[in-house]
């Protein structure tokens, strides 16, 4: 904390022009790395007419191939997932060792998940592949549940605990302890190193710089824009944030949990809300935009790469939005307490499914309102959606950016303890390396206020997606020893007969 308040001070005493040189200056350095990483990531392979980056393919066909091997578990298994989470959210019959509730688990992947994806990266989809983006947003949603079953259960399943108490788990463990285990430690070690390397920019570019970003325009547009104080000092918005975030990070994951098993839900009431008042003020509009949505994701109008670029966008904000097949959500889900990891599986398949509904409530206000028709020229995030809300609700912009702030805090929140492990993993479990992982993040935030979207969301995009590789290998090479565990829990639940 201290060294947040020398920064405050140093920022105080300069003007709001080298204030914006700062962002700027990191978006000039950041903007070459960016392209390059991204080019990497986004490698493109020509099918269909079009280019398709090999990292959403990658991804999709994980999903489709987890899919089948579960037997469309998103389906089958959804309402036992909601029958777990209502009879024993609070984990007091789970005698299991770990350091938090399946609910609070649930809450702080949500939070990782369930942030300002759902409300710019539905907008970011549709203003770049017009509404039938949204469609296939939802498509993913779907594979992406079967994806988020098996990296979870595989968390819980090689989590290890700490001499005081505890847990550290997610991919990277899971990655090097499950293949060594299958005589591959020369692929696991270096898998698991990969993955925890991308892991760090992952989470200060998607889970912390692109969240703070999008609340700072939501905080500028509601205090005057341009003549807003936030405007002219958006670092200090970031500050603000940084703070708040270094407070609770310090408690660690049982701290984190409590934070965001609360916010969670008032931030989802509060937006769930507001959205259905617009859905409900423009039902006559209903059938016309479902027809729309459905039409332009098979036949789009004027979208770069026609419907395979349609396809693309849409698949690449779901993966933004709900992370499945990324390893990021598993980290959480690793603390859960309980002796079943196939349990905590099932009810990750809620993740998925929730982050979908808000994306779904999102691009409803969106299409209903019409509000997109402007913002066909370029990309756009938050602003979008702030519009179409503030169309229906003069005063909704002040609403949604309480609700933004909270979702940008809680994912900076998770996510700031995602990178954690990632850190702690490649550099060990020493309270010097993780406060100075932690001053470095929360810095981040600052920069991330003050710079470009475009840089944020392809720096974003790509560490996500990049991480998804090491992941997914790791998945398919382990599943044959998850198959056996899944049975087991069927067959005791009486439910073999899906499985």
């Amino acid at each position: 904390m201290r060294f947040l308040l020398a920064v405050f001070c140093l920022l105080i005493s300069t003007n709001s022009v080298y204030a914006f040189d700062i962002g700027e200056s990191v978006d000039k350095y950041l903007a070459p790395v960016s392209d390059a990483f991204s080019k990497v990531v986004f490698y493109p392979i020509k099918a269909f007419g079009t280019e398709i980056p090999v990292s959403i393919l990658w991804i999709l066909i994980g999903g489709i191939v987890m899919t089948i091997l579960l037997k469309g578990i998103a389906v089958w298994g959804f309402g036992h997932a909601a029958k777990l989470l209502c009879t024993n959210p609070n984990g007091s019959k789970n005698t299991g060792s770990g350091e938090v509730s399946s609910l609070q688990a649930l809450a702080t992947a949500l939070s990782g998940t369930i942030g300002i994806g759902s409300i710019a990266g539905v907008a970011i989809a549709i203003s770049i592949g017009g509404p039938g983006a949204a469609f296939w947003m939802f498509v993913g949603a779907f594979l992406g549940m079967s994806l988020k079953f098996v990296e979870a259960s595989l968390a819980i399943k090689f989590r290890r605990f700490n001499k005081d108490g505890s847990v550290s788990g997610g991919p990277m463990y899971y990655i090097s302890h499950g293949l060594t285990r299958k005589n591959l430690r020369w692929l696991g070690q270096p898998l698991a190193i990969i993955f925890a390397a991308l892991l760090i920019p992952g989470a200060l570019g998607g889970g912390n710089m692109l969240q703070v970003n999008q609340a700072t325009k939501q905080m500028i547009n509601i205090t005057g824009g341009d003549n807003s104080i936030f405007s002219h000092y958006p670092w200090l918005f970031g500050l603000i944030i940084a703070i708040i975030v270094g407070f609770v990070i310090v408690g660690g994951i049982k701290s984190i949990a409590n934070v965001t098993s609360k916010i969670v839900p008032f931030m989802c009431f509060l937006y769930v809300g507001l959205a259905l008042f617009i859905i409900i003020l423009n039902f006559s509009q209903i059938p016309h935009a479902i027809w729309l949505v459905i039409k332009q994701a098979f036949v789009p109008d004027a979208v770069y790469g026609g419907v395979a670029g349609t396809i693309i966008i849409g698949l690449r904000r779901s993966v933004q939005s709900n992370e499945a097949g990324t390893g990021s959500a598993p980290i959480a889900y690793a603390t859960v307490k309980t002796k079943e990891p196939v349990s905590q599986g099932f009810i990750s398949l809620m993740e998925p499914f929730l982050t979908a509904c808000l994306c779904s409530l999102s691009a409803a206000a969106i299409i209903l309102t019409g509000a997109y028709k402007n913002y066909q020229t370029g990309i756009s995030g938050v602003e979008l959606t702030s519009d179409a809300f503030q169309k229906v609700f003069s005063w909704s912009p002040y609403v949604l950016a309480a609700v933004i702030i909270l979702f940008a805090l809680s994912t900076i929140i998770s996510w700031a303890y995602y990178g954690q492990k990632g850190w702690t993993y490649l550099f060990g479990e020493n309270k010097k390396g993780i406060i100075a992982y932690q001053l470095i993040f929360c810095v981040i935030i600052v920069i991330g206020s003050m710079m470009n979207l475009k840089s944020i969301v392809d720096f974003t995009d790509a560490g996500l997606l990049a991480m998804a590789v090491p992941n997914i290998i790791a998945m398919y090479i382990l599943f044959s020893d998850l198959k056996h565990d899944i049975r087991r829990y069927c067959a005791k639940h009486n439910f073999g007969k899906f499985y």
